[in-house]
C-alpha cells in the first residue's frame, strides 16, 4: 500500500469521495489544501507531466467559466504563474507516490499505478460505485455552477 500525497480544496465533495476511495484500497492519505500550499513554478510543473496545458486547469474556477482565462489559449509559463498566483486554477488533487506525481482522478490510471481495489470485502460495493462515478469535475454535475468568488461551491 502506498502513502499518498493528496493536494485538495478543503471541503470538496469529489476530494473526499477519491479520499475513502484511496483508503479503501488501504492506502495512506496525507492530505494538504492546495490553496495555501506554497507552490513554486518547478514543483507545481512536475504534476503535469507531458498532458497538454489545457488539461493543467481547474475548469470549474470562476476565471475559467466566466472566460478571462481560456486555458486552450494559454501557454505553459503564463499558466504556471497565473495558477501560483491563483491557485484555484490548478486542476485537483494533485497526487504524489513516491517520486511520481500526477494531476486529476483518472481511477483507470490510478488504479493501474497504485491499485484501487478494497483491501477489505466489506468496502467492494462502495468502491465499485465510486469507481463508476465521474470523480474528475464538480460533484453536482453538469448544470451545476459555482458563483461565489472562492471558486468553491457552496454545496460542499
Amino acid at each position: 500500500m502506498a502513502r499518498v500525497i493528496f493536494y485538495e480544496k478543503p471541503g470538496c465533495k469529489n476530494g473526499t469521495r477519491q479520499k475513502v476511495l484511496l483508503t479503501a484500497a488501504g492506502h495512506e492519505v496525507v492530505a494538504y489544501s492546495l490553496l495555501t500550499e506554497p507552490w513554486t513554478v518547478e514543483r507545481l510543473r512536475s504534476f503535469f507531466g507531458d498532458r497538454p496545458v489545457a488539461e493543467w486547469f481547474n475548469r470549474s474556477a470562476p476565471k475559467v467559466k466566466s472566460g478571462e482565462v481560456v486555458p486552450e489559449n494559454t501557454n505553459e509559463e503564463t499558466a504556471l504563474l497565473l495558477m501560483l498566483k491563483e491557485p484555484l486554477l490548478i486542476r485537483r488533487p494533485l497526487i504524489e507516490v513516491g517520486e511520481r506525481r500526477e494531476v486529476g482522478f483518472d481511477v483507470e490510471k490510478l488504479d493501474a499505478w497504485i491499485g484501487l481495489k478494497p483491501v477489505d470485502e466489506s468496502f467492494k460495493e462502495m468502491s465499485e460505485s465510486l469507481m463508476n462515478q465521474d470523480l474528475q469535475g464538480c460533484a453536482h454535475g453538469n448544470g451545476h455552477h459555482h458563483h461565489n468568488q472562492q471558486g468553491g461551491c457552496n454545496h460542499h
